[in-house]
């Protein structure tokens, strides 16, 4: 983790700016076709929702803005960003999961079922204290939807990136989504 200079960044102003904001948050939703990488995730025996969250996940450590968090006064940028997010559980109700990142998809994967299958038994919704080296998310596959908004403290310094995703339209016959 490194701090960023705050006096030499290109975003200082706006950093300024928003940070005295009560919802300095930003908001985008978009539709993404899925119709070729759902049928290779299901193929290879995979989670779609596990292989959707290495793709994020990959994504984002890959955008130096998305590991940047805000402490206090300070911004810092991390090495790296786990993905934390909802699993199911048994009684209908949700879990956290914090998987860690590993770049091999194939560890990835292991780890985030090991994890899942963990916190189905043992349900949490405690974060890891001290940490924000995450990206929270997601996934409500039985519903298709086009905006969302997660639960969060309205801190302007919560600088996590929050994702959320969706099962696709029924009606489309190219989609091939369960």
């Amino acid at each position: 983790m490194r701090a960023i200079d705050l006096e030499t960044w290109n975003r200082r102003e706006l950093f300024h700016l928003f940070r005295k904001w009560g919802n300095p948050y930003f908001s985008m939703c978009a539709n993404v076709d899925v119709t070729a990488f759902y049928p290779a995730v299901k193929q290879r025996g995979v989670s779609f929702t596990v292989a959707t969250l290495y793709i994020i996940t990959r994504a984002a450590n890959a955008i130096p803005e998305f590991r940047y968090r805000i402490r206090g006064e300070e911004v810092v940028e991390h090495e790296i960003v786990h993905p934390s997010t909802t699993i199911l559980t048994k009684e209908d109700l949700f879990t956290f999961c914090t998987i860690e990142y590993i770049e091999d998809f194939a560890l990835f994967a292991a780890r985030a079922a090991e994890q899942i299958a963990c916190v189905q038994e043992h349900p949490t919704l405690e974060n890891v204290p001290g940490r924000d080296d995450f990206l929270y998310s997601t996934a409500i596959p039985w519903v298709s939807f086009t905006s969302f908004h997660h639960p969060m403290p309205m801190d302007p310094t919560d600088s996590v990136p929050r994702f959320a995703w969706g099962g696709c339209l029924r009606k489309a016959t190219a989609c091939r989504c369960p």
